[in-house]
């Protein structure tokens, strides 16, 4: 994992898009099928969410193998949503999953432990009344700044954990190690890929808005913008994951796909 200059993160940005232009059709089926199958799965009673969010890596490599798949000139095809769902990565998966929940969980906890609803609701009440800014309970900083903090954490562990599962054939906890520190050595070359991701998508949206204003047209439009800019950001990952992992190496590689273009 060498450490690489800031603007790397620009790069990984242009590299994803190139290989969403390869095939856009099919990067876009594939998320619209991982929602459609999310939602069947939430519609479970009681357990659905907590299912979905255990399956939360072996659908994200999903699109890391149709992004080698890409790069090495191969079709996308539909086989592909169950690449996380084979043996033995399955399980493995599943393992980072759990740690993903669990996560969530503590943040939950601390929030419902730490924070009284009622107590913020009269202090919202006072503010308006006297017209003068209320100062925040300790309670509710130190609430704030843990959950973020383990949200942040809990991210970088799991950005590369999947991919490291599957194709390096780590265990989970080996993976989301890698993966922490990973993003933590490089975290200057994400930053810059999350600024210019969003910079772009802002950009974007703000000239759409001066010109169709709130129409419908508009909101349709913005909707389609996001899955475009979701599936540019997962194109843009399996970039990051080539650089400071290596290509994942794989058998009956077809013609590659420059990804310095």
């Amino acid at each position: 994992m060498n450490k690489l200059p800031a603007l790397t993160g620009w790069t990984w940005l242009k590299q994803g898009a190139g290989l969403f232009r390869q095939q856009p059709a099919a990067l876009t089926a594939l998320l619209f099928a991982n929602i459609l199958i999310s939602i069947a799965i939430s519609a479970i009673p009681f357990l659905g969410g907590l299912i979905v969010a255990v399956l939360i890596p072996s659908f994200s490599m999903a699109f890391m193998q149709a992004c080698l798949m890409i790069e090495n000139g191969q079709r996308v095809t539909p086989g592909v949503l169950l690449t996380g769902f084979r043996k033995p990565a399955f399980a493995a998966l599943c393992k980072i999953g759990l740690v993903y929940l669990g996560i969530g969980v503590i943040q939950l906890i601390l929030v419902q432990t730490t924070i009284d609803p009622e107590a913020l609701q009269e202090m919202a009440r006072q503010s308006r009344a006297d017209g003068q800014p209320v100062m925040l309970p300790a309670s509710f900083m130190l609430s704030m700044f843990l959950t973020v903090v383990l949200s942040l954490a809990g991210m970088m562990a799991m950005c590369f954990a999947g991919p490291l599962t599957y194709w390096q054939k780590m265990t989970a906890g080996k993976a989301a190690f890698y993966s922490f520190f990973a993003v933590l050595r490089s975290a200057r070359v994400f930053i810059v890929l999350l600024l210019a991701w969003f910079g772009i998508f802002f950009a974007i949206t703000v000239v759409l808005s001066a010109l169709l204003g709130g129409s419908n047209l508009m909101r349709v439009l913005l909707m389609w913008l996001m899955f475009l800019f979701i599936l540019l950001l997962q194109c843009a990952m399996y970039a990051a994951y080539r650089e400071i992992f290596g290509k994942p190496q794989v058998q009956d590689v077809a013609a590659k796909v420059d990804l310095t273009k």
